[in-house]
């Protein structure tokens, strides 16, 4: 028999945590997903110095452990699993947290979208884990990395993600950035408030950013881009002292120090599971009534109340299921941006739960 449930909140990391805490301190019967890696992308961050509270700076597995324990202290039932398959199409919602037989956890980790829809197809034979009442959907992104050698070694240690987190860490520092669209241009512009030189490193012969972003970046004297060229290597003992690069058209390489590669290439929101359940912009983030996109502009027009007021801001196009953090934001990705999300997820959540009629 399927566990019943009023809330299940299926990601972790501070929207689903945060989410997690305000419903338990509100005394709904949740569930929360955490998948076997839980935390989230701050289990992989060293010092977090711009998350309020922490004078000192506090790091990300520690912050993580301790928002997953306050929650837990007010009730919150934590899950280390992976949730498998969801069906939307009718209250209540069914939740599977199993797999067949043969089909290894970690394999799902790998598997193409195509070969995820056909175990999905199968596992939706199972018995489901829980029925639930609503869901808040918080399995956040991932940031696409260039899986060269030593990148993971150093990742937290000289390779990052979010030059916004840690820019300040490099004051007076010489730093490289890979990519070219806005986030590159993003990241360069963050970096050259403290780095003493920031190198832009693209494949092409032009960025690809917005044309604003782009002057801003190439006419500050603190930036040099190489063209047609690519980082394929971080160098090291204990923490990034260089980085080897390609010409792409020359077909040579070289080594030069630096002391922080940031990769901008772009983030993968993490809805497979979700595709067909809930609507998705043209890049995979769940759409929610305060999207930042025509998408959720047109939502938020549509759920206008009486007060002209935007009504369950986080509900997506399914009634009963809401979304928060970075599987939403097209734009911050910042830790205290998704844990903000988590808590009008879940106050949106059990606001909707009472308005229900009673059975």
């Amino acid at each position: 028999m399927s566990e019943k449930r009023s809330l299940v909140i299926i990601g972790s990391g501070p929207s689903g945590y945060t989410a997690a805490l305000y419903a338990a301190r509100a005394q709904l019967e949740l569930t929360l997903f955490a998948g076997y890696q839980s935390g989230g992308q701050l289990m992989w961050t060293t010092d977090i110095e711009n998350f309020p509270g922490f004078v000192q700076g506090v790091a990300g597995p520690q912050l993580m452990s301790d928002m997953r324990a306050q929650a837990e202290r007010f009730g919150a039932q934590i899950r280390d699993e992976y949730v498998t398959a969801v069906d939307f199409s009718q209250r209540p919602f069914k939740i599977w947290n199993t797999l067949p037989d043969d089909v290894d956890p970690e394999a799902m980790t790998k598997a193409s979208a195509e070969e995820l829809q056909a175990i999905t197809a199968r596992v939706k034979k199972l018995e489901p884990a829980i029925e639930a009442q609503s869901v808040i959907i918080s399995t956040g992104a991932s940031s696409i990395m260039l899986n060269i050698p030593g990148e993971q070694k150093f990742f937290g240690h000289g390779v990052s993600t979010c030059a916004v987190c840690d820019a300040a860490f490099y004051k007076e520092k010489d730093t490289y950035v890979v990519g070219g669209g806005d986030s590159a241009m993003e990241d360069t512009l963050a970096l050259t408030k403290f780095a003493k030189s920031v190198t832009v490193v693209h494949r092409r012969e032009a960025f690809k950013a917005s044309k604003i972003m782009q002057d801003r970046v190439l006419n500050n004297p603190k930036v040099k881009v190489l063209w047609n060229s690519a980082v394929t290597k971080v160098n090291g003992e204990d923490k990034v002292t260089g980085i080897t690069i390609s010409d792409l058209k020359n077909q040579t390489s070289w080594e030069v120090p630096t002391d922080g590669l940031f990769v901008a290439i772009g983030h993968t929101p993490m809805t497979t599971i979700f595709k067909d359940q809930v609507l998705l912009d043209e890049h995979g983030y769940v759409v929610t009534r305060q999207s930042h996109s025509h998408l959720g502009v047109e939502a938020a027009q549509a759920a206008l109340d009486e007060k002209k007021l935007v009504a369950y801001p986080s509900m997506t196009s399914v009634e009963g299921v809401f979304a928060a953090g970075d599987v939403v934001d097209v734009r911050y990705k910042q830790a205290i941006t998704a844990a903000a999300q988590g808590c009008s997820a879940a106050l949106d959540a059990e606001k909707w739960l009472e308005a229900l009629p009673t059975q």
